[in-house]
């Protein structure tokens, strides 16, 4: 099933090496404990990281994401920013990478004296892997992804934050499970928040477009989103009319386009929510938006190369 998260296999992925704890080792034999903070309680933060003409796209950005999320629940990453972007350099050059790669970046707690939820019991080292895989989005069946709404809810920062990139995928893992046994082909879950109004699928973020104009929902209950927030700024610097507010599901339906957001797709269209084929599969506006999307890529790239 080609879904917003599938990519094309690639056989230059066989031999690659990963960044484990300071050192580039085989990705066939990077291990970590099974007493791994991150393995036994989902506890760490994470950043997905797109390779784009030698550079890794709005790497600020997500290494912003990453140190705020670290520090919120109390984690020391142990190196600096120019120390991080060392060790994502040194990766790609050992595996000769200049384009078309997906990087995941996570740090965890580290290893514990014992599997149990409280962080005291940390040895003191974080764990960081750093993997690189060559990715190439999957064609998706129809030119664009079923969508599928689901009971399961976002939450607030009073819950679980979704704005933290947590290691823990579980509520969304459980949204894309439901979704699929109400549709076997369903490519993400479609989740609104506590209220009832639409926030964001399972992996991605979610944008519909009426009449011309692009809507999303509010910050607080959605991802974070690096991509969300670049197609926003471009909306807003004139690409397309925005609004962003609390949208209940049943304005969804009457939409003309819709389209997802992140990091590894970039923006990808929508065929069909709930059932219901959309009138236009990347449309004006999505292509509008998808032009102006690889012109802000462009532009980073072209300034911030890494390798």
């Amino acid at each position: 099933m080609a879904g917003s998260q599938d990519f094309t296999p690639d056989p230059r992925n066989a031999n690659l090496l990963v960044h484990l704890n300071g050192e580039l080792v085989p990705h066939a034999t990077a291990s970590v404990s099974i007493f791994d903070a991150g393995f036994g309680l989902g506890d760490g933060v994470w950043e997905g990281l797109r390779l784009h003409k030698g550079a890794l796209l709005f790497l600020d950005a997500h290494l912003d994401r990453l140190y705020a999320g670290a520090d919120d629940i109390r984690i020391d990453i142990g190196l600096t920013r120019a120390e991080m972007k060392a060790a994502l350099r040194d990766l790609l050059i050992a595996n000769d990478m200049q384009d078309g790669a997906h990087l995941r970046l996570m740090v965890t707690r580290g290893r514990k004296a014992t599997v149990n939820q409280d962080p005291r019991n940390a040895l003191g080292r974080p764990t960081i892997a750093i993997t690189a895989e060559y990715k190439a989005p999957a064609q998706i069946p129809g030119g664009g992804l079923t969508v599928q709404s689901v009971t399961t809810r976002t939450s607030g920062p009073e819950m679980f934050d979704m704005r933290l990139n947590s290691h823990s995928r579980l509520n969304f893992i459980r949204a894309l499970l439901e979704a699929i046994d109400i549709d076997p082909e369903a490519d993400e879950a479609l989740m609104c928040d506590p209220h009832g109004n639409v926030a964001s699928c399972n992996a991605t973020n979610f944008f519909w477009v009426k009449g011309g104009t692009v809507f999303v929902a509010g910050d607080r209950y959605c991802f974070n989103g690096i991509t969300r927030g670049n197609v926003i700024l471009a909306c807003r610097g004139g690409v397309a009319p925005i609004e962003q507010g609390s949208f209940p599901l049943e304005r969804v339906y009457d939409a003309d386009e819709a389209f997802v957001t992140g990091t590894m797709g970039g923006i990808t269209p929508v065929r069909a929510i709930d059932g219901r084929e959309l009138p236009q599969v990347n449309g004006p506006v999505t292509q509008a938006v998808t032009d102006a999307y690889q012109v802000m890529k462009d532009a980073d790239a072209a300034a911030n190369r890494l390798v």
